[in-house]
C-alpha cells in the first residue's frame, strides 16, 4: 500500500490531519505524521520527515503532503538524501491542500492505488469547490 507522509510545521496539525485521513479511509495505519521540531516547537526537520518516510514505507511508494514554505524544501532534502543514502523509497511531494488531498489521497491508498493514483487524488483535490 502507498505511504502518505503529513508535513507541517506544527506537529498537532500534523497529527489531527493523520487523525483525519486515518478515520476517512479506515484507519489506514500507513499515514504517518512529521510536523513540528523535537522540542514540539514550530518547524519542519528534514531528518524527521525521513523518519515518517521509512515508517510510511511499505514497498510501494509514498506520497508526501505539506503545508506552506520550508515544510516542502525540507521534505525535498529528505528525499534528497534518501537518494544518496542509496534507500530504494519512491516518495513524491502532492502539490495540494493539506487536509483534502490527504484525505483524497487516504482513500486511494486504502483502494489499493499506484503511487500515481494516490498523488493524483491528492493534486485533483485542488479544484474542489466547499460551496
Amino acid at each position: 500500500m502507498v505511504g502518505i507522509v503529513i508535513v507541517s510545521h506544527s506537529w498537532k496539525i500534523a497529527e489531527g490531519v493523520c487523525d483525519m485521513a486515518r478515520e476517512m479511509a479506515q484507519n489506514n495505519s500507513g499515514i504517518i505524521p512529521a510536523g513540528g521540531l523535537d522540542d514540539s516547537s514550530m518547524g519542519t526537520d528534514a531528518a524527521r520527515i525521513m523518519t515518517a518516510i521509512r515508517e510510511a514505507n511499505s514497498g510501494d511508494g509514498v506520497v508526501i503532503l505539506a503545508d506552506i514554505g520550508s515544510s516542502i524544501m525540507s521534505s525535498e532534502t529528505a528525499i534528497e538524501l534518501l537518494e544518496s543514502e542509496d534507500e530504494n523509497i519512491q516518495a513524491v511531494i502532492a502539490d495540494a491542500p493539506l487536509v483534502e488531498g490527504a484525505v483524497c489521497a487516504a482513500v486511494e491508498a486504502s483502494a489499493g492505488g499506484s503511487i500515481d493514483s494516490v498523488l493524483s487524488a491528492a493534486e485533483e483535490s485542488r479544484g474542489s469547490m466547499k460551496l
